[in-house]
């Protein structure tokens, strides 16, 4: 199915169910796996909402992203019980070792790095998340392997 017919089939669902403009963002990402400018551009045209609105949406809610996941989803926790055992200094690691910055994904497409205020583990602090498994207790020795590891799983 062409990006204009996905479009067009999520819209549609909306207007059946009166739903919200938050709602048709989700199913967009959920289809898309981010919200493409392109398709944001669509849906302001279609529906006749500024770009503005649906951009103040898309940055607001920290559960929409303007650029897709790397293929490995890195997430450091930088809440106050992992930032007091060093999680600033694991992800310092991290930016080095990748050469991004949070937020950012590597050139080759292999990772996406993001810092988050709590995971809801603090006990394990600092922690790392990587492809929703839980790594606990890093530090920068531990993180350069793990990382490591991973990137030795590249597709080739």
């Amino acid at each position: 199915m062409d990006n204009e017919n996905r479009i067009d089939s999520i819209i549609e669902k909306h207007r059946e169910g009166r739903g919200s403009l938050v709602g048709l963002l989700q199913d967009v990402s959920e289809e898309f796996g981010y919200l493409p400018e392109e398709v944001l551009e669509t849906l302001s045209d279609r529906l006749n909402v500024p770009l503005s609105h649906m951009y103040s949406l898309a940055t607001f809610y920290t559960s929409f992203r303007l650029n897709p996941l790397g293929k490995h989803h890195c997430s450091v926790c930088v809440g106050t019980a992992c930032h007091v055992r060093g999680a600033e200094l694991v992800a310092d690691v991290i930016e080095r070792q990748l050469n991004i910055r949070a937020g950012e994904t590597t050139e080759d497409g292999n990772f996406t790095l993001e810092k988050v205020n709590c995971l809801g583990a603090c006990a394990l602090g600092p922690l790392v998340v990587i492809d929703g498994e839980y790594h606990g207790k890093m530090d920068q020795r531990k993180i350069s392997k793990l990382l490591e590891q991973h990137e030795d799983r590249r597709e080739v």
